[in-house]
């Protein structure tokens, strides 16, 4: 036997027999959903009515995801594995819909679809069809953590899963399209990652079955010696099974699961029992199967099985196409499902020996409705981080690094349970948040150098250049129930774009089915943004995520800008609590101004947004003359010194400050459950004075939440306009209009009958403009009225 070989089967004519029994099984039932409507069975011949009349769906990959999961069946029930399964491949969703109803875990959730003849037809229609449910393996199906379309993240998924589940083995089935991308050509380094004494264990099973839509994909076509050399390199040990005669594959699979899993074991036992210390060698699995298997071989003359013209619909017209229809029929009648299925079209005992029971079924996994395993996360009184404020505006602090010595706690207070992660690319200790080393170190299973920092073995923060395997790794460990949180700066996040689309999709969707139970939120913490990347440059400056993640399904997605340190500890301990949302918190890392206390900033963050009546000049009787709203941190120190400025030049102008925390408040209460009722918005921002915004990113964000609002046309945003460049902090707001001498002169502008009277003023805000630009380029520094302003009452 040749390295790499799986040992010589001990299989069994009998287990044979059983195994290829529920993998035709669910070879029928996939084609069943694609094709059938009426006729499950086959107890009549086949008719055009009982088609489909649209024939939508994947068979290529659904013959190898069966064999899988049969013989995942098999080993679970053998050894009585704790087990859950990726499925990466994007079109598999007949086949794990197939094993989940012969496993009776689909029925269970969906009584109307039992485990028989009229379930089985309901089974059929409902698949890719009105009303029904989706292609790929979806948040419907049972076991699932993981949408189809997302190619790309399985592995990922995959071994956040695994984090801090040490007896949990999670298979990841790994398409061989999806194996180009880069996403998971990244999640390969994640076993760098993986604590073999704390952690669960990844089995990667990557098929190859020769081709994706259209064309030949790279894996499938390296030579052997070649896609070892790459694997191993990567750090895992790979085990062969190929072929196309069943029994001979059957063989194969199963010894090759029976040796990965020795291995595993091994491992583990190493580590836990022995202390053995080092980073392991993997298992991993290659699968090599025609791409649709057992299906039609040639259709009109075409080759098809073992080609990309297997991918969809090998037979697409068979409702109008008689040699098509009867192509379909022998297809199905191949798998001779009368020995599969009793007179009442329940699973016949033989296809399902290999069937574990109870919750050791991979459609019955907690792991994969995690919220049924969360705990409630432990946060510590935050009156214990507080800054103290007693006057706004007198003290300053970093952000960030409050909020870190809170996430410290919450490291200490789960260091026994082992239920909370802090992941980010290469930033944890850049965005302030270090304080978490003194309760855990840095994740590491590779060398260690005398010079290196926090490295630890066992430890929990997660910091890995590829903001897709962070992302990756945190999905995977929120949807199987524990708790975390993503730091990243602003202007990067934007990488993993897609992928907080498919969370939040799959989000929406599980909140509306009643058997998954809510899980964790997905927490991003960005910061070092676009108004402290003066350093940086350009490249470092793009506050757009908000804008992407506000497209959003309004019931998932949050926005919140919290001005300073206790406002943030204020929002940071509302969302770490929260369930089912993407939450984004932008919050910057340099020293800020302390505005609320504690208790006002509960009271502030509670309201979402509200009025600063100890910044305004407003006569608390009275109406305003003109309001200055702010959102972020850069804003309302700008909007503050604005005030200052106004107080000084024009006493007698009635300015409102209100401040906005969450996003969605300024949103229609019809469009955002967050949203504030016209009546609110008109009370807090007056329907028909001037409004002039200072906002965090782009301007024209807060057009369109407030778009139909009364008062809209009085409504003036500053924001950053993609200007910027390495320079001063000051001058990245005056680059952008929203420096405190703009808003003045905004202002003056808007306030009716202002312009003429405060015309003098204007111009020595105009000129304070000018001056700035000129001490800059002499000096390299900030004019000292700005960078020692400070807010006086």
């Amino acid at each position: 036997m040749s390295d790499g070989e799986a040992a010589p089967t001990t299989l069994s004519a009998e287990e044979l027999d059983a195994l290829h029994a529920h993998w035709r099984a669910a070879n029928y039932l996939a084609v069943g959903q694609i094709y059938l409507m009426r006729n499950p069975l086959l107890r009549e011949p086949l008719r055009p009515e009982h088609i489909k009349p649209r024939l939508l769906g994947h068979w290529g990959t659904s013959p190898g995801l069966n064999l899988v999961h049969t013989h995942l069946n098999r080993v679970i029930r053998a050894r009585d594995l704790n087990a859950l399964c990726v499925w990466g491949p994007g079109h598999g969703g007949p086949a794990v819909l197939a094993n989940s109803w012969l496993e009776g875990s689909y029925s269970e959730v969906y009584p109307g679809v039992p485990r028989d003849g009229s379930g089985m037809e309901r089974l059929f229609r409902q698949f890719s069809f009105p009303g029904g449910v989706p292609s790929h393996v979806a948040p419907e199906t049972p076991g699932s953590i993981h949408e189809g379309g997302e190619l790309g993240y399985s592995l990922a998924h995959a071994h956040g899963a695994a984090l801090d589940n040490p007896d949990l083995v999670v298979a990841c089935v790994i398409g061989d399209g999806e194996a180009e991308t880069g996403p998971l050509a990244g999640s390969w380094h994640a076993n760098k990652f993986l604590d073999p004494v704390h952690d669960g264990a990844v089995l990667p099973v990557l098929h190859l079955n020769g081709y994706k839509i259209a064309n030949p994909t790279v894996l499938s076509r390296l030579p052997r010696e070649e896609l070892d050399e790459l694997l191993r390199g990567y750090g895992h040990d790979p085990l062969h099974v190929s072929g196309d005669d069943p029994a001979e594959v059957h063989r194969a699979m199963a010894a090759a699961m029976d040796r990965a899993l020795d291995r595993i074991a091994a491992v583990q036992s190493a580590a836990r029992e022995h202390g053995v210390t080092g980073r392991p060698r993997w298992p991993v699995i290659v699968l090599r199967t025609p791409k649709g298997w057992t299906g039609p071989a040639e259709v009109d003359g075409q080759p098809v099985e073992g080609t990309w013209r297997a991918h969809q619909v090998p037979l697409s017209g068979v409702r109008e196409n008689p040699r098509h229809l009867a192509q379909l029929e022998a297809w199905l009648r191949s798998y001779r499902p009368e020995e599969l299925f009793d007179d009442l079209g329940r699973p016949r005992p033989r296809v399902l020996e290999c069937v574990p029971e109870g919750k050791r079924r991979l459609g019955a996994t907690p792991h994969a409705n995690g919220g049924l395993l969360t705990r409630d996360l432990p946060i510590a009184p935050l009156e214990r981080f507080a800054v103290p404020v007693e006057k706004p505006g007198a003290g300053r602090h970093e952000p960030t690094q409050v909020l870190g010595e809170l996430l410290e706690q919450v490291m200490a207070d789960t260091a026994a349970r082992r239920d909370f992660r802090l992941v980010g690319p290469d930033e944890t200790a850049s965005n302030r948040l270090q304080a978490v080393y003194g309760a855990t170190g840095k994740a590491w299973q590779e060398r260690t150098l005398g010079t290196d920092e926090h490295l630890d073995r066992h430890g929990r923060v997660m910091e890995i250049l590829s903001e897709h395997l962070c992302q990756g790794w945190l999905e995977g460990y929120l949807l199987t129930g524990r708790h975390g949180l993503f730091s990243c700066y602003e202007a990067f996040v934007h990488i993993v774009d897609s992928m907080v689309n498919q969370h939040i999709k799959w989000l929406k969707t599980s909140r509306a089915l009643p058997w998954r139970a809510p899980v964790p939120s997905l927490t991003y913490l960005l910061t070092s943004h676009v108004w402290r990347q003066d350093h940086n440059g350009f490249s470092h400056q793009d506050p757009g995520f908000v804008d992407h993640v506000l497209n959003k399904s309004p019931d998932v997605v949050r926005v919140y800008l919290p001005p300073d340190a206790n406002t943030l500890l204020s929002v940071a301990d509302h969302v770490l609590r929260s369930r089912d949302h993407v939450n984004v918190v932008v919050a910057g890392k340099q020293p800020t101004f302390d505005w609320l206390s504690l208790d006002q900033a509960r009271a502030h963050c509670a309201r979402g947004a509200g009025i600063w009546d100890w910044a305004g000049t407003q006569d608390e009787a009275g109406d305003p003359d003109a309001v200055l709203a702010c959102a972020g941190d850069v804003p309302t120190q700008e909007v503050l010194a604005a005030v200052s400025l106004l107080r000084a030049e024009l006493p007698d102008l009635a300015v409102r400050v209100v401040n906005v925390v969450d996003l969605a408040r300024l949103m229609p209460h019809e469009e955002h459950p967050h949203g504030m009722t016209d009546a609110e918005y008109d009370a807090l921002f007056t329907p028909d004075k001037p409004v002039v915004f200072a906002y965090h990113g782009y301007p024209w964000l807060i057009h369109r939440l407030a778009y139909r609002r009364t008062g809209h046309g009085n409504l003036h945003v500053r924001g950053y306009k993609e200007t910027g460049t390495t320079t001063t902090p000051f001058d990245m707001v005056v680059r952008n209009d929203l420096d405190r001498y703009r808003l003045v002169m905004d202002v003056i502008d808007r306030v009716p009958g202002l312009a003429v009277k405060a015309a003098v003023v204007r111009q020595r805000m105009e000129d304070a403009r000018t001056r700035h630009h000129a001490y800059i380029r002499e000096h390299g520094t900030d004019m000292p009225e700005v960078a020692d302003w400070a807010w006086t009452d």
